[in-house]
């Protein structure tokens, strides 16, 4: 995929905020720090268009990106983080479930779980919710380069059965720092905002 233009749009909490679902829509989930931000920025060969950092809750809003004119992307706050105020965190599902429920040009979610890690409840709770509103999705193993190829491999079948994710449907491996993962990643989001229509 070769990337012409990002447009940052806009941040929203509620759907009456979001902007106009004209685009097929891609988002953008998974806990805090596991690497959201850095790989949108990769994907879209951009520095800076979502925002990192090491503070867990950077994202707080939705933030909604044009790439090319022609896709939408939706980076979605981090869950799990705890060095923020307790009302922030409690207003994560309700937000993220409004916006899986409501949003109708929503083709795609990736599903971003930090390799080395186990899936947390709120990572589980995020797979049921998408089963529940009939969400198309797709597991992402970010930091890839931090295990060898073999021990990738290895997790890469242990998280697929953890997920309960069915074969043949394997989960991602992506490296936003080697660039891992890149094409693969673009391929699948084509193909399903090709195939899927909107609901």
């Amino acid at each position: 995929m070769k990337i012409h233009s990002v447009k940052f749009i806009k941040s929203a909490r509620e759907p009456l905020h979001y902007p106009p679902g004209d685009l097929p829509e891609v988002a953008f989930a998974g806990r805090s720090n596991v690497g959201k931000s850095s790989l949108i920025n990769n994907l879209v060969q951009r520095k800076g268009v979502a925002r990192t950092g090491r503070t867990p809750g950077t994202t707080q809003l939705i933030n909604f990106f044009t790439v090319n004119d022609r896709y939408s992307f939706s980076d979605l706050p981090g869950y799990g983080f705890a060095k923020v105020p307790e009302a922030i965190r409690k207003d994560w599902g309700p937000m993220v479930e409004s916006y899986l429920r409501e949003r109708k040009n929503l083709k795609l979610v990736i599903l971003l779980l930090d390799i080395r890690r186990e899936p947390s409840e709120d990572d589980l709770r995020l797979r049921q919710w998408l089963d529940q509103y009939h969400v198309p999705h797709h597991a992402v193993l970010t930091k890839a380069d931090k295990l060898s190829h073999s021990q990738g491999i290895a997790r890469q079948g242990n998280l697929r059965q953890t997920l309960g994710i069915p074969a043949g449907n394997e989960p991602l491996l992506f490296s936003a720092k080697t660039g891992a993962g890149r094409q693969m990643l673009w391929q699948q989001i084509e193909r399903c905002c090709l195939e899927t229509p909107i609901r």
